[in-house]
């Protein structure tokens, strides 16, 4: 009696079988990944690209970026900063210009130097230190930090801008012990630190350590990417209150890139 074997159904949200990779097309991968460290999370380059929304997690860029040094000046319109500013992405993501960080340079230059003159800044994230740079040749005394990695180009950063005297780098890993030589702040920045889902608590963990309930103000700068991010401001609620910065004039513009400013009050 011949047997017959169960056929085998495909349920609608199973995976479909994925290629076996030839030899050459790994070493080709290989050779790509070291040029451009970053293009498996471009638009088009693999199922990485996008997210559970359809959105990029980072910005096209034509070419690879290692090593080069740009020129920014804020506020855009009416210049009263300039920064030299190395990138190189093969630090990672926080080794690039990231538009967050150009939005909020861009508002404490608006502000003004009497805005920032002589308060003590902490940025955590800081990438390529962008931000507090400016905030440093805007007057204020200014620790930036971010992870080991990032040290180095954030440091080169400061030295191209002659701002030794007034900003200083810090290690600091979310969730850990902050640096016993960094004072409290009376301000404290962040930009584009919204995109790793295992690190939303950390982050609100620093944040909440760092700040003090009624006397630190907190300019916090994000896109929007995706529906994880949600997740990040439930957590947040239950140690911050916020509210969306009114009086940049910048605000129309940005926000249509899904980008927004908050102040964030740390709760009693």
């Amino acid at each position: 009696m011949a047997i017959t074997q169960p056929t085998s159904h495909s349920l609608p949200f199973d995976d479909p079988p994925e290629p076996v990779a030839s030899l050459n097309e790994i070493a080709l991968d290989e050779a790509l990944d070291t040029l451009d460290p970053l293009r498996h999370l471009r638009t088009g380059s693999s199922n990485f690209a996008g997210d559970d929304e359809g959105t990029v997690i980072v910005p096209s860029q034509p070419r690879s970026i290692l090593g080069e040094t740009i020129r920014l000046t804020f506020p855009v319109d009416s210049p009263l900063v300039s920064i030299s500013l190395k990138i190189d992405a093969s630090h990672g993501c926080g080794g690039i210009a990231w538009p967050a960080g150009e939005v909020l340079s861009n508002y404490i230059a608006f502000r003004g130097i009497g805005y920032l003159q002589g308060k003590k800044i902490v940025e955590v994230g800081s990438g390529t230190g962008l931000v507090g740079l400016v905030a440093g040749a805007l007057g204020g005394t200014v620790w930036i930090t971010d992870q080991a990695p990032l040290l180095g180009i954030m440091q080169q950063n400061v030295t191209l801008n002659n701002l030794q005297s007034c900003v200083s780098v810090r290690e600091l890993n979310w969730g850990e012990t902050l640096p016993s030589d960094m004072p409290t702040p009376e301000l404290i920045l962040a930009a584009d630190c919204v995109y790793f889902e295992p690190a939303f608590p950390l982050l609100v963990q620093t944040l909440s350590e760092m700040a003090v309930s009624g006397s630190t103000e907190i300019l916090f700068c994000y896109k929007k990417r995706r529906k994880a991010d949600k997740r990040f401001f439930a957590m947040l609620k239950k140690k911050f209150s916020w509210e969306e910065v009114e009086d940049d004039p910048n605000r129309e513009i940005y926000n249509r890139e899904a980008i927004s400013l908050l102040t964030l009050t740390k709760r009693p």
